[in-house]
């Protein structure tokens, strides 16, 4: 409904509403639990690290080296006295889709708030919020092509939630301050455009994802971050052992092919990403991290092209490597 959609600045101010607003709101009924899982975005990490600070207590579930939740582990986890769950819809590194639907109803049997970080999956999978027992659901714009810095907070009828932003009466009293019309118009052409033909663009973005997958694995000590097909449609995250990963993606931009090595939130960080830690890798092969994402305006040629760059450069930077030549003798040993 209209009334249970709130327009924000983007996902990291839904997410922090959201969790900090409930937190808040159920620790007056001496709910001071929550449960997230090991590798969401930092906009649910830090607030929940913000909240440990209030004395709130924060589950963290494992994602597997499938980096997926187990929905009997989430139901383990759920107390008397927990007030949120939070897990992500799909993972922004390395695009692994979560049971959604599982996970919350398992919240609603237990009569427990379920929120989603679904900023990398609106617009690119199919949502029902109603279907998937989902409760708070947080979206960004940019990510379906939308202008930058709008985003949306849906909150189902009869969550409670503190206002975010105290003063006017715009978005129904709860956040203060002039709306971004322009960018809450470009935002909905948007969704319905990225919403029209989702199930075509699924397919076609899966068949030159998993042509990529399938190319690149042939490459000696390569590897696939996440489940192979529980994963977004546009999404590959792989890891190539005895190389830096800034110096894979240095390489391919010289030769036109842009990549990152995680998220652009943490694009100034140097330390390897917590999402592939939370998973297992150890920190040498998650400094060897490779991400492609890719949109209908892709093309097989285009991964025609990656193909034949990505192993020579590959290679070119293992013939390079003390690293390599250890891994080789079987001096260096991974799991």
């Amino acid at each position: 409904m209209p009334n249970e959609i709130f327009f924000t600045s983007g996902g990291s101010e839904a997410d922090n509403w959201a969790i900090k607003g409930v937190a808040h709101e159920q620790a007056k009924k001496g709910k001071k639990h929550i449960i997230t899982s090991t590798f969401e975005h930092h906009a649910v990490l830090h607030s929940c690290e913000a909240l440990e600070k209030e004395g709130f207590e924060v589950t963290y579930l494992d994602v597997h080296r499938d980096g997926l939740v187990r929905p009997e582990e989430l139901e383990a986890a759920i107390r008397e006295d927990t007030a949120i769950v939070s897990i992500m819809y799909a993972n922004n590194e390395i695009g692994t889709i979560q049971p959604i639907a599982e996970l919350g109803a398992i919240c609603k049997k237990h009569g427990v708030i379920f929120h989603t970080d679904a900023v990398q999956a609106v617009g690119n999978v199919n949502i029902n919020v109603n279907e998937q027992n989902i409760d708070l659901l947080s979206l960004s714009g940019h990510k379906f092509h939308a202008p930058k810095g709008v985003g949306a907070l849906f909150i189902r009828k009869g969550i409670k939630l503190p206002n975010l932003i105290d003063g006017g009466a715009q978005e129904r009293g709860r956040r203060a301050g002039t709306e971004n019309v322009a960018g809450i118009v470009g935002m909905s052409v948007a969704l319905k455009e990225a919403c029209a033909n989702i199930d075509d663009r699924t397919k076609r973005l899966t068949k030159m994802r998993d042509r990529l997958i399938d190319g690149a694995l042939k490459m000696e000590r390569s590897r696939l971050n996440g489940d192979r097909v529980k994963r977004l449609p546009g999404n590959v995250n792989m890891c190539f052992e005895g190389i830096e990963g800034e110096s894979l993606l240095l390489m391919l931009d010289l030769k036109g092919v842009c990549a990152s090595s995680g998220s652009a939130c943490t694009s100034g960080s140097l330390d390897p990403s917590h999402v592939l830690l939370a998973i297992g890798l150890p920190h040498e092969i998650a400094h060897g991290s490779l991400r492609l994402s890719f949109s209908e305006q892709n093309t097989e040629e285009d991964i025609d092209y990656i193909l034949e760059v990505l192993p020579k450069i590959v290679e070119r930077l293992r013939s390079m490597s003390p690293l390599w030549e250890e891994i080789l003798s079987g001096e260096k040993k991974f799991e």
